[in-house]
């Protein structure tokens, strides 16, 4: 297994170590945040992952797919003023999540790279940022939490949805490793390290749902 990152793309502050190779995909482990990364070699071209994003359904007006998303939404939205102003990253081509936000009377942005790709979206300030199974598909983790933080107005809120990787022994059967699109995984404890980096404060309301709220100013 070859390792072609001098640093973690999560922390930046150590070399991952080879992890695992599986259906010949190389993973590795930072050991200072414990993220699991899939290694660059082993990723999918940008054509190949947006054909595969074009084939999720994300209906806004899907039942089960608002119950799904509630399991942020619902938790974030408690910790939020009203008129507070959104941008939902990684939106997608069905924007459901920001629908569910507005419906419920905040302003939103809309941001993704595929399928609305704005760049004033990217030059505003936002009181929270919703990022919901979007941060396992990141290659450079370290560079868009460095932006959600310049986003953010103190006091602000960033929501995350993705699945915690916990279990090792279960790693290569796992069902979210096997989408070949996703290619970090995070643990809890990788969010307490960004959270101490950056000086937010964090919340864990439900598993897989991460809260951070900027304390500080900037």
């Amino acid at each position: 297994m070859t390792n072609d990152l001098e640093y973690c793309p999560v922390c930046r502050e150590s070399q991952p170590v080879p992890f695992r190779q599986v259906e010949g995909k190389d993973y590795l482990r930072c050991l200072n945040c414990e993220a699991t990364i899939m290694a660059p070699q082993s990723r999918l071209t940008a054509e190949q992952e947006k054909e595969i994003y074009e084939l999720h359904n994300n209906d806004p007006g899907d039942a089960g797919y608002r119950r799904f998303l509630a399991k942020l939404a619902d938790p974030l939205m408690a910790c939020l003023s009203e008129g507070a102003r959104g941008l939902d990253f990684g939106c997608g081509p069905g924007p459901a999540l920001a629908q569910m936000f507005t419906e419920a009377g905040f302003d939103m942005a809309l941001y993704d790279p595929f399928f609305h790709p704005d760049p004033s979206a990217l030059a505003g300030r936002y009181d929270f940022i919703t990022c919901t199974e979007v941060a396992e598909h990141l290659y450079r983790p370290a560079e868009v939490f460095d932006q959600f933080d310049a986003l953010l107005k103190p006091g602000g809120w960033l929501g995350i949805m993705t699945c915690f990787q916990t279990d090792d022994a279960r790693f290569d059967s796992w069902y979210y490793r096997r989408d070949p699109t996703h290619v970090m995984f995070y643990r809890p404890a990788t969010f307490h390290w960004l959270a101490a980096h950056y000086g937010w404060q964090l919340e864990i309301p439900r598993k897989d749902v991460v809260l951070l709220n900027k304390r500080t100013a900037g």
